[in-house]
């Protein structure tokens, strides 16, 4: 008979039984709680979240690539809107903008240059697909504003790739995994 190390014998145990550890983990063969929730409580709790998600991957992005010291500090995001916009089909893909959900929403934050505080409101326009079992992020828009606004907010960029997107999609990606408080 083949000997297992004593943390491998623990681990064999306990995993029958995480359903007691994690109870409302998808372990179990449910679906995940982001996938059975509409698109205004999925967006309550992500905006709930997001300041501190945004932050991590802003910190993250520091680490790893440090050209400035000028960096944004997300202290409240809210204010949600789902009544879409049209959207032109793509060619190849007609039948693909059925499942595209739109939620727009704003975001309030904080940097520090030359030690004076600027406030930067920014106006985020998500685009999601709804999966069998989640949801998916597909792109991010977002204009730049002054707070309180004392000029016209900068044109929509696309924003898919910095902190708030890749905020949202670790949080999509833990929601989907179950490791979510509920609201």
């Amino acid at each position: 008979m083949k000997q297992f190390p004593d943390w491998q014998l623990i681990l064999l145990f306990l995993v029958p039984f995480n359903f007691l550890l994690f109870p409302d983990s998808p372990a179990r063969g449910e679906k995940s709680v982001c996938a059975e929730k509409d698109l205004s409580t999925l967006t309550n709790q992500l905006l709930r979240d997001l300041p501190s998600y945004a932050n991590r991957a802003g910190q993250r992005g520091r680490r790893l690539q440090r050209s400035s010291d000028i960096f944004s500090y997300m202290l409240v995001a809210g204010r949600p809107e789902f009544q879409p916009l049209p959207l032109q089909p793509v060619e190849q893909q007609k039948g693909t903008n059925q499942n595209i959900e739109q939620v727009f929403f704003t975001t309030l934050s904080r940097q520090y240059i030359d030690n004076k505080v600027v406030e930067l409101q920014e106006f985020h326009w998500l685009l999601l697909t709804k999966t069998p079992d989640s949801r998916q992020f597909l792109m991010m828009f977002t204009q730049t504003g002054a707070y309180p606004q004392k000029q016209p907010p900068s044109p929509p960029r696309d924003s898919s790739n910095g902190s708030v997107a890749q905020g949202i999609k670790a949080w999509l990606r833990d929601c989907q995994a179950g490791s979510l408080r509920s609201i």
